[in-house]
């Protein structure tokens, strides 16, 4: 059977074939109420299905949101996506969601994708990557916002498009400066990828502050930005520090690891080393991913609004003037002081 057209429709209907586009591809420029009426009758009684690409162009807004995370699998960027996703719906938006997986070339084909498909808006989430990664896709965005495309990056601000930044550095020094107060003296550090700035940033923030206090961590280790990478990590650094079970009970290191998901892969691995949380070393981490609320034992961190980040992501996309200035917001984290850093009388 031949699909309907919309030349059907308004023989139907009794109009022209460009007064039934108006009134179904959402122009503007739209007929009095009854013959409107009489339009979507025809088209229901048909079962006619609009053309996406028509209505996009009557309206000059496809109604798309491109969103591009590292992994999606990683409770960060889940909880971004979430707020993204209820920000775009409660603005009449769909979000086209793509995971990169960390793949700079991926991430380019994606924005390649999102553009073709003429997205309102294109929302990056994640650290980026120091190197010329930024300048190509630059070069792609410039045509994109000419277009009258808008460009968001939740993360460290770039010269093309509005920001929303956690405050990173600043957050991971108030988490060591808490940490410092309660007691700790002896600290390392799982760090992860050294090209990654959130990485840095908060690696950072958080040796400064120490450094206040005339300390500086006796260890820093690296990994991934993963549970297997604290996994890892945390194996190298009981090894180097000779942690175990039968060391002496004294006041234990305490160990920042960059990210809650490495901070979980670092207490895997000293569990199986027969190592207990916080007996034989303490553990701090920063996002506070909503697993956190099951793992055991609880997880000392800094909060950050991750649903509210996204959220504002979009609220910024949608804000004509905010995108096109590319506006700047700071977003400030909570240290949550909790059983993995607690100390024993």
């Amino acid at each position: 059977m031949a699909a309907v057209r919309l030349q059907d429709v308004a023989a139907a209907a009794g109009v022209s074939q460009a007064t039934a586009s108006r009134v179904l591809n959402g122009s503007s420029r739209v007929p009095g109420v009854g013959v409107a009426d009489r339009v979507r009758a025809a088209a229901a009684e048909l079962g006619y299905v609009p053309n996406a690409q028509a209505q996009a162009l009557a309206r000059s807004s496809t109604g798309l949101i491109g969103l591009v995370v590292h992994d999606v699998a990683d409770p960060y960027f889940s909880s971004i996506v979430r707020g993204v996703q209820a920000q775009a719906r409660a603005a009449g938006k769909l979000v086209l969601l793509a995971s990169t997986e960390r793949d700079f070339d991926v991430e380019r084909q994606s924005v390649s994708t999102f553009i073709s498909h003429r997205a309102d808006a294109i929302i990056l989430a994640g650290s980026r990557q120091s190197g010329d990664l930024d300048r190509d896709l630059e070069q792609e965005f410039a045509v994109y916002r000419e277009n009258g495309g808008k460009v968001v990056v939740i993360g460290q601000p770039l010269s093309f498009g509005a920001a929303v930044e956690p405050e990173n550095w600043s957050a991971s020094g108030q988490l060591a400066e808490a940490l410092y107060q309660h007691g700790h003296r002896t600290f390392a550090i799982i760090g992860g990828p050294g090209n990654i700035r959130t990485s840095v940033d908060r690696r950072n923030g958080f040796v400064d502050t120490l450094s206040r206090h005339g300390l500086s961590p006796i260890i820093e280790v690296s990994g991934d930005f993963s549970r297997d990478g604290g996994y890892s990590a945390a194996r190298r650094l009981a090894a180097a520090l000779e942690l175990s079970p039968q060391s002496p009970r004294g006041r234990p290191p305490c160990v920042f690891a960059v990210t809650d998901v490495m901070a979980i892969g670092a207490i895997a691995a000293w569990r199986e080393l027969g190592l207990s949380v916080p007996e034989h070393v303490c553990v701090a981490g920063f996002d506070d991913i909503p697993t956190l609320r099951d793992h055991v034992p609880s997880l000392s961190t800094v909060a950050l609004s991750l649903v509210d980040i996204g959220r504002r992501a979009v609220d910024l996309a949608l804000d004509e003037a905010a995108a096109g200035q590319c506006a700047h917001e700071f977003v400030p984290g909570t240290v949550i002081l909790r059983h993995s850093s607690a100390l024993n009388s």
